[in-house]
Parts: C-alpha cells; structure tokens; sequence
C-alpha cells in the first residue's frame, strides 16, 4: 500500500495528495498550503498557557543548539582534521496530527534547522475532520521560523516532500515522527532524499524498584503511549505494590487528561 501512495503521489502530485487525503482521511479540501494569515490566527484560538509553554520550550530548544553549532572546528594546523557544520538547502518537517497534535515536534525539529543555517524549512502535518491544521502546530510554526506549511499527512505528505509536487517543494531531508506508515514511507524514499530515523510507534520500558514515585511512572507510561495505537508503554518492577500503585495512577491520570486539538 505504501509503496503504492508514493508512486500515484510521484506520478499525480498535488492531485494525488487531496485524492488520499479524502480516501484515507475522510478529510477533503481543495487548498494544501496554510497561509500566513490563518497561521497568525492560530495564537488567538491557542490557551495562554500553552502559548508560553510553547514560547517557553523554542527559546531552550534554541539555546541548547546555538551550542552545539559552535563545536564545529577544523585545525588546519592538524591535517586540516575536524568536523564542520554546513546547512542543508531545504528541510521538510512532518508533524503528526491525527489523533493529537504535538507542536512540541515542530519545535524540536525546525529550530535546530534554522540554527544550523537551513535556507528553507517546510512542514506537512494531518489536517482534523473540518480539514484544518491544529491551532497548536500552526502556533509553534510561527514561533519557529517555518517558512511553508502543508496540509497533508501520512506516507502521501512523505512521498511529496521526497519527490516534489506542483505545490509542495521536493526536500534535501525528511524529519519527524508518525505512525507505521510514515515510517514505512520514509524508509522506502530514503536514498532519494535524507531522512533523520525511524520513529514511531513507540515502544518504551520504565524500570522501577518499590522506592520509584508511581505519580511519575505513570506520567512516563501515559505519555508514550498517547503517540499511537500501536504504542506499547511498559512497567517492570519487583515491587508488586508499585505495579498496584502505578496501575491505579494510570487511570486517574488518563481520567483527568486531555488532548491539545
């Protein structure tokens, strides 16, 4: 099937794109590209809090790569021996968005671009039922610095960014998470364009003795497994009264936490 999504998408483009979209999705629309307007509309429709979360984590993110930028070196004086940093042209970003938004993706993705010095950051993310992006992704777009952003997901969005459409540009490298079928996707396109890893879906294991907080392990539990479906959050524990506690925490926590539309 994937393999099926990237060849309609390299031989049909944008077409090809709102077609899945529909067909995949149930989401049809005649427009990919978000415009500036309605990602500056984002801000007013985003919680306060989230706004400065948000705000908040780009400035560390940023800082954190600002230092990393600055160990590239080159010793001419040693065989010219070092490592040296230079940015790519353009870098697509995909930022799931099916089930759950997560701008925190955008963030940690595109500012460490931008750092580096990339002249051009695109992202494509699944838009909801009404065929808009959450407000929350187009927010963290502005923070960022994105250049573009598209309204398409799954192994179609990958195929476009790897391949170039009418409407979306083709890019030097692929970054992000995403379901199976991104990751699949990614997988298949690598070699004709970059990609940064496979993620996705999750697979994690917290290990804690009776001494462990169960509040924070079910934190850790719960917010890996909100990726995907196929999402396995696991606890291993010699403390039969942890594995107790935990469990108990899990449901009161996933009771009492929401999704950011």
């Amino acid at each position: 099937m994937v393999e099926h999504i990237l060849s309609e998408v390299r031989a049909r483009g944008d077409q090809a794109l709102l077609d899945f979209e529909w067909r995949l999705d149930g989401v049809k629309f005649k427009k990919l590209e978000v415009t500036r307007k309605e990602m500056s509309r984002a801000r007013s429709k985003v919680a306060p809090e989230l706004v400065a979360a948000l705000e908040l984590a780009a400035e560390r993110i940023r800082a954190f790569h600002v230092k990393c930028k600055r160990q590239s070196w080159v010793d001419f004086a040693e065989g010219g021996l070092g490592q040296w940093v230079r940015p790519l042209e353009r870098v697509g970003v995909y930022v799931p968005g099916g089930k759950a938004s997560y701008p925190s993706t955008l963030l940690m993705t595109a500012i460490p671009a931008r750092v580096a010095g990339v002249k051009e950051v695109i992202v494509t993310s699944p838009p909801g039922r009404d065929g808009e992006i959450a407000p929350a992704i187009l927010l963290a777009a502005e923070i960022a610095g994105v250049d573009r952003v598209f309204k398409a997901g799954g192994a179609q969005a990958v195929a476009a960014m790897a391949f170039g459409t009418k409407t979306i540009p083709k890019v030097d490298k692929i970054c992000g998470p995403g379901n199976i079928f991104v990751q699949l996707a990614k997988k298949t396109v690598y070699g004709t364009v970059g990609i940064d890893g496979f993620y996705g879906p999750t697979e994690t294991i917290v290990v804690a003795d009776g001494t462990a907080n169960p509040v924070y392990c079910a934190a850790d539990l719960l917010a890996q497994a909100e990726h995907d479906a196929m999402a396995s959050a696991i606890l291993v524990t010699t403390s039969e009264k942890l594995a107790g506690a935990v469990s108990r925490e899990v449901d009161k926590q996933a009771a009492e936490l929401g999704r950011y539309p």
